[in-house]
């Protein structure tokens, strides 16, 4: 594990300990894993998946919860009833609870939505359904997005009154900068084709494909090699924030790491003998 993540999950333990036990009293998020793929539900539709303290702690523990298990391939949120997520519970919000609290509350969603784009496996939302607020910021940072055509994204915090400001730091990063301001500023919600137009979703299937669109690109990456992969996603996040220049010195020596991991030289070797490559899914280097 890495020690951004590792330190993320200390922090992690540590306030489960202090305040929470969600799954042994109630299945806010619940987790199935098959073949590789993890899945991951939100269960609170009564309240249309709010984003508690409680629900974002317990969906942070079923993401970490054995992350290193090289069977672990890929992970897709997904959420029960007709609301994906309506963002933060507003009854949380309230000065009643307090400043420390309200921090509590941003920091630990701050931690999850960034923990997603630190995990070692590519993480996949699975939306059929409304998502609004930090129910929006959870699709953006997750690394692909599929969405039926009837969902829809929008932040209406400035309509009562709470400017989404930590929503917009994922969704100024996976969609253009005027598209975002206009729906931080107005609230107006996009449609799923809005999305995908934007780069908010990275495809846009009917209802009764949704499930059988998702596995498939969730099988596809199974079929890579697991360190392979998380090589490449942690590459692609740290140069995205570079300048050009840096960007390439980063990928160059990515590439060049990648090539030295055993499972980098059997894909070639594979692809040169016109054969499916036995990858090892472990870090384990080339021979000289």
């Amino acid at each position: 594990m890495s020690q951004v993540v590792f330190s993320r999950f200390s922090s992690f333990c540590r306030l489960s300990a202090r305040r929470f036990c969600t799954q042994a009293t109630s299945p806010l998020t619940i987790r199935e894993q098959e073949d590789g793929i993890r899945r991951i539900i939100l269960n609170n539709p009564k309240k249309r998946n709010a984003l508690s303290l409680a629900m974002l702690t317990s969906l942070q523990e079923n993401i970490l919860s054995g992350i290193d298990d090289k069977d672990l391939r890929v992970i897709i949120i997904a959420a029960q009833g007709p609301v994906f997520s309506s963002g933060h519970d507003l009854k949380e919000l309230t000065s009643v609870q307090g400043r420390d609290y309200h921090t509590r509350v941003f920091r630990v969603c701050s931690e999850v939505m960034t923990l997603i784009q630190d995990l070692p496996v590519p993480v996949i939302a699975m939306v059929n359904g409304i998502a609004t607020a930090a129910g929006c910021q959870l699709v953006a940072s997750c690394d692909i997005a599929v969405a039926t055509d009837k969902s829809s994204f929008a932040t209406p915090g400035v309509n009562v009154g709470l400017f989404c400001s930590t929503p917009g730091v994922a969704i100024g990063r996976a969609v253009p900068r005027k598209v975002a301001m206009e729906m931080l500023f107005t609230g107006r919600p996009i449609t799923a084709q809005e999305a995908l137009l934007h780069g908010l979703v990275s495809k846009v299937v009917r209802e009764e494909c949704l499930e059988e669109e998702t596995l498939a690109i969730a099988r596809r990456i199974c079929d890579s090699s697991r360190p392979v992969v998380a090589l490449g996603k942690a590459a692609f996040q740290r140069q995205m924030a570079q300048a050009r220049d840096a960007a390439y010195a980063t990928a160059t020596a990515v590439m060049v790491d990648n090539l030295a991991l055993r499972d980098g030289q059997e894909g070639i070797q594979a692809f040169l003998e016109k054969r499916r490559p036995l990858w090892t899914n472990s870090t384990e280097k080339a021979h000289d």
